[in-house]
């Protein structure tokens, strides 16, 4: 008699991509990797992940839902050329019914240095409504197992950083929301 049970999902702590090439188009006249491209370094990497949790191209052809991108944050640190090699690592912070928060980091593949982060905040939609919908249990199931092995892994130091030119006395110059001009005519802050 077979047994009917679902198959174990196994993750690595952190989920580790696989290898990359820079392709020669991406590269812009500064002569290093143009910034649109680190994203899709990200993307790349992160539809292996997903694929692994269930949420990959099969799931969105299968009717049963996919995943919209709600919010990224990136922090580039360091160039990439044409021939870096890279590999991206995601970690998963936490997911709810409808959401998923990860961090990623893209990595020299050979030499092991960080180029980019990226914190993200994904939403589980139904693709016939598009709408944001409850991910089924199956993968609720699955993400927690990805949760629990992710888990053990200290917080990335970029994790839920905040955009702005810090103080540093008189030298900078950081206009206050209340008296900041629009362009817009009519723009009004709201406090």
């Amino acid at each position: 008699m077979a047994d009917d049970r679902p198959a174990s999902v196994f993750f690595f702590a952190p989920f580790v991509s696989s290898t990359m090439a820079i392709e020669p188009g991406w590269i812009d006249y500064n002569g290093h990797l143009n910034m649109a491209y680190y994203h899709v370094l990200f993307d790349r990497a992160v539809d292996e992940a997903f694929g692994v949790v269930g949420l990959g191209p099969d799931y969105m052809d299968s009717g049963r839902g996919t995943t919209f991108a709600a919010e990224v944050h990136v922090r580039y640190r360091r160039e990439l050329v044409l021939d870096d090699p890279v590999r991206v690592t995601l970690q998963l912070i936490g997911f709810d019914e409808k959401r998923i928060h990860f961090y990623s980091e893209i990595r020299h593949a050979t030499e092991g240095w960080v180029a980019a982060s990226s914190e993200n905040l994904s939403l589980h939609v139904d693709p016939a409504t598009r709408r944001v919908a409850p991910f089924p249990e199956d993968i609720q199931a699955n993400l927690s197992v990805m949760l629990g092995s992710h888990a053990r892994l200290p917080r990335p130091d970029d994790l839920g950083r905040v955009i702005g030119i810090p103080a540093r006395g008189r030298e900078g110059h950081t206009a206050r929301p209340d008296t900041m001009a629009f362009a817009t005519a009519g723009a009004r802050v709201r406090h």
